[in-house]
C-alpha cells in the first residue's frame, strides 16, 4: 500500500468515525406539525429610537430601510411594531401623540407613519403592530393611570388604528396592551368591544404585552381569554408559564434583545431565536430595537439590529444582528409550522425546522457559548457548548428531500474575524440524512429555500463628528416630519410651526407645543429639553432667538455640556441659561435649577423675541442677551462635557428660531 492509499484509508477511517460519534436527530412531521410561525420583527419606539433615522439623506435613508425591510436582502423582516407617540419619555426621547388634546386629531405628526409605508413598501406582507408607551395627560382626567377611564383610553387608541387606514392606507394587524406597573383586564374588553364595534374585528389584541400574568386571568375569564388574541412577554429569557401554554393562545416574545449589537449583541440574538420557541414555545420574537438611530450616549446606546446614528455624515453599520435575523427570516414566512422535532443539541446549542407544507423545510441551528450570547436581560444561567458532529435525520413528507441550500455564519471570537451570512456549497443528503461539524459559535441555515442572498451596497460616507458650525433657521414650508433635524427630544414635544400672524422674520419657527404633563412610567423631567450635537462637546457656544408665550411663570433656556437624558433626563446637570417672562434670569448648573451659578434682571418678558448667547469654554461660562454680556464667568467645575439643548421652564407654549452653535 502506498502512501496515497494508505492517506485515502486514514480519511475515509475518520470519516467513518466522526459519523459514528456523530449525534443522531431525526426531523419529521409524522406526529404531526408544532405551532405557527408568526414572524421575527424590530420596534421602532420605546422611545424614539429612529428618531435621527429621518434625517438621513438619500441614498443612504433607503439603503438602511432595504436592510431592515426588503425581502432576501438583508433582515428581511415580517413584523415592525412602533410606538403609538404620546407626547412623553419613553426611554431614549419622546414621540408626538395623534391626539394631543381630547377634541384634536393629526395624523401626520412624527415620522411612524412613513416608516411603516417604507415597510410596506419593500415587504407589502409584513405585520403592523401598534403600542402605547405612554398617553397624553387628559387620558387620565387627572391622574397619572391611564385604565381608570377604559373608555377614553380605547377610544384614543381605536383612533389611532383608524387614522392608520384613512390618512396612511396602513392596516394595523394587532395592538398592544402595556404599561410597566400592570395590565387593567376591563380596558382589555372595552378595547375589544370597541374594535368590533367600528369594524375592526380583524385586528387582535396582544396582552399584556409585558409579561405572562394575564394568562391566569384568562383562564378564569372566558371573555377576556376570548378578547386576546396573543399573551405577550418582554424579554421572557427563552421560557414561558404552564397557564400561558394552557390558553392555547399565541404566545409572543413581543420585545427581546435590548443588547448592544456587537457581537455579543449577535449572539444573544441568534441563541434567543431559536430557543424561544424551543424552550418556550413563542412563535414571534421582536428586537428592541429596530435601528439604532438616536444619540449612543442615551440610555440603551446601538441596542438595535443595526446602527445608523449620523445623519449628518451619512454614515451606518449593518451589524452582525442582521444577518443572524437573515438565516430565519429569507427562508421562512409568517404562516409556516414548526415541526414537533425541534429541540437542544447534546453538545449545547439548539435547532429548530419549519415547513411551509409544500414541501419546503428550513433548519435553523444554532451552537453559541454562553459569554458570547449574553442579553442585557434577564440574566443568562450557566451552560457548556463545545464542538461536535450532529447527524439529522429527515423522516415523514420530508424524507425525499435530496438537497439543502447551505448558509453559515461564524463568530470567530478566537481570531476576532468573524463571517456573516456566508452561502456555502448545497449539501447533498445520503439516505435522507446529512451530517455537519459544528464548531462553537456558529449558526447554520440548511434549506430547501433557493431565494436568499447576501444584500449590499457600496460603504456609505465614512463616520464623523456631529459638525463644529452647525445652524438651522427651521424655514421648512412644507416639512416632511414635524421634527426639526438633529433635535431629540427628551421632555415635551418641539416641532416645526407656522405663525401666520408674525410678518416678520419669525413666521417659521421651532416651537414646545405641550401644556400638560404626559402620562408615562418613565420619569419625565418637570421641564422640557431637546438635546443636539455631540456628547464629548467641552467649549462651544450656543445661540438662539427665544419667544415666551406663558405669562408671568414663562420661562425658556438654552444649554451647553447637558450630561444625561433619556430616562435620566430629571437628573441631567450642565450649563442652563434661563430668562423669565417676569423680567429675570437665571443661569444653573442642572436642569432642576436647583443649584444657581448667577442670577439677576433681564428685562425679558412675553411676546417678544430674544436671543440668547450662551458661551462654555474651560472652566467658565458666559451668557449675552440680544448681543449684549448679561452675566460672565460663571465657574463650571462639572460636567466637562455634554450636548447642547434648548428647553422651557415648564410644559409650556414657546418658541425657538435661529439656532445655532460653534465648537472648539
Amino acid at each position: 500500500m502506498d502512501c496515497r492509499e494508505s492517506a485515502l484509508l486514514v480519511s475515509v477511517l475518520l470519516l467513518a468515525l466522526a459519523l459514528c460519534s456523530a449525534q443522531n436527530y431525526v426531523l419529521s412531521d409524522d406526529g404531526g406539525l408544532g405551532r405557527v410561525f408568526d414572524g421575527i420583527g424590530g420596534l421602532s419606539g420605546g422611545g424614539a429610537t429612529s428618531r435621527l433615522l429621518v434625517s438621513y439623506a438619500e441614498p443612504y435613508r433607503s439603503q438602511i430601510l432595504d436592510f431592515l425591510f426588503k425581502p432576501n436582502f438583508g433582515a428581511s423582516l415580517h413584523i415592525l411594531k412602533v410606538e403609538i407617540g404620546g407626547d412623553a419619555q419613553t426611554t431614549d426621547g419622546t414621540e408626538p401623540s395623534h391626539m394631543r388634546y381630547e377634541n384634536d386629531e393629526n395624523y401626520y405628526r412624527g415620522y411612524e407613519w412613513w416608516l411603516m409605508k417604507e415597510a410596506k413598501k419593500r415587504n407589502p406582507n409584513i405585520t403592523l403592530i401598534g403600542l402605547p408607551w405612554a398617553f397624553p395627560g387628559w387620558v387620565g382626567r387627572g391622574k397619572n393611570w391611564p385604565y381608570d377611564y377604559p373608555d377614553v383610553t380605547a377610544t384614543y387608541v381605536v383612533n389611532w388604528i383608524l387614522g392608520a387606514k384613512q390618512y396612511h392606507d396602513l392596516d394595523i394587524q394587532y395592538v398592544g396592551i402595556w404599561n410597566e406597573r400592570s395590565f387593567d383586564i376591563k380596558y382589555i374588553k372595552v378595547l375589544r368591544n370597541m374594535l368590533d364595534k367600528v369594524g375592526l374585528i380583524g385586528v387582535g389584541i396582544i396582552a399584556a404585552d409585558g409579561d405572562w400574568s394575564v394568562a391566569n386571568s384568562m383562564i378564569l375569564d372566558p371573555y377576556l381569554n376570548n378578547s386576546v388574541d396573543v399573551i405577550g412577554a418582554h424579554y421572557p429569557g427563552t421560557t414561558t408559564i404552564t397557564e400561558a401554554l394552557k390558553t392555547q393562545k399565541k404566545l409572543w416574545s413581543s420585545e427581546d434583545y435590548s443588547t448592544f449589537n456587537n457581537e455579543v449583541g449577535g449572539g444573544c440574538w441568534a441563541r434567543i431565536l431559536n430557543q424561544n420557541y424551543v424552550n418556550g414555545q413563542m412563535t414571534a420574537t421582536i428586537s428592541w430595537n429596530l435601528v439604532a438611530s438616536y444619540y449612543e450616549d442615551l440610555p440603551f446606546g446601538r441596542d438595535g439590529l443595526m446602527t445608523a446614528e449620523e445623519p449628518w455624515s451619512g454614515n451606518y453599520v449593518v451589524e452582525s444582528p442582521i444577518w443572524i435575523t437573515a438565516h430565519t427570516t429569507q427562508f421562512t414566512q409568517p404562516g409556516w409550522t414548526y415541526l414537533q422535532t425541534v429541540g437542544h443539541l447534546a453538545q449545547g446549542g439548539s435547532y429548530i425546522a419549519l415547513t411551509d407544507g409544500k414541501g419546503n423545510l428550513t433548519v435553523v441551528i444554532e451552537t453559541m457559548t454562553h459569554n458570547h450570547s449574553v442579553c442585557i436581560r434577564p440574566p443568562l444561567p450557566p451552560f457548556n457548548v463545545t464542538s461536535q458532529n450532529a447527524t439529522f435525520w429527515l423522516k415523514g413528507s420530508i424524507a425525499s428531500i435530496k438537497e439543502l441550500q447551505v448558509w453559515r455564519s461564524q463568530f470567530d471570537f478566537k481570531t476576532n474575524k468573524p463571517s456573516f451570512f456566508e452561502k456555502l456549497k448545497p449539501l447533498k443528503l445520503v439516505d435522507g440524512s446529512f451530517t455537519l461539524n459544528l464548531a462553537e459559535d456558529e449558526v447554520y441555515t440548511l434549506t430547501t429555500v433557493s431565494t436568499g442572498s447576501k444584500g449590499s451596497y457600496p460603504d456609505p460616507p465614512p463616520s464623523a463628528r456631529f459638525p463644529k458650525v452647525y445652524k438651522d433657521d427651521f424655514d421648512v414650508r412644507s416639512p416632511p416630519f414635524s421634527e426639526a433635524p438633529y433635535f431629540a427630544d427628551q421632555t415635551g414635544v418641539f416641532e416645526y410651526y407656522i405663525n401666520l400672524t408674525d410678518p416678520g422674520p419669525h413666521v417659521f419657527t421651532l416651537r414646545q407645543v405641550l401644556t400638560e404633563r404626559p402620562i408615562t412610567w418613565a420619569t419625565d423631567a418637570d421641564q422640557t429639553i431637546s438635546v443636539i450635537g455631540d456628547y464629548y462637546w467641552q467649549s462651544l457656544t450656543v445661540t438662539c432667538d427665544v419667544f415666551m408665550e406663558k405669562m408671568n411663570a414663562g420661562g425658556v433656556f438654552i444649554a451647553a455640556r447637558v450630561d444625561k437624558g433619556g430616562q435620566s433626563i430629571r437628573s441631567a446637570k450642565g450649563v442652563f441659561f434661563w430668562v423669565f417672562a417676569d423680567g429675570t434670569y437665571k443661569v444653573t448648573n442642572d436642569l432642576v435649577g436647583e443649584t444657581v451659578l448667577a442670577e439677576g434682571q433681564s428685562g425679558t418678558e412675553v411676546h417678544s423675541w430674544y436671543t440668547l448667547s450662551l458661551t462654555v469654554k474651560g472652566q467658565y461660562a458666559s451668557g449675552s442677551l440680544n448681543g449684549y454680556p448679561l452675566w460672565k464667568n460663571a465657574v463650571i467645575l462639572t460636567p466637562k462635557a455634554g450636548w447642547a439643548a434648548i428647553g422651557t421652564r415648564s410644559f409650556e407654549l414657546a418658541q425657538f428660531d435661529n439656532f445655532a452653535l460653534v465648537a472648539e
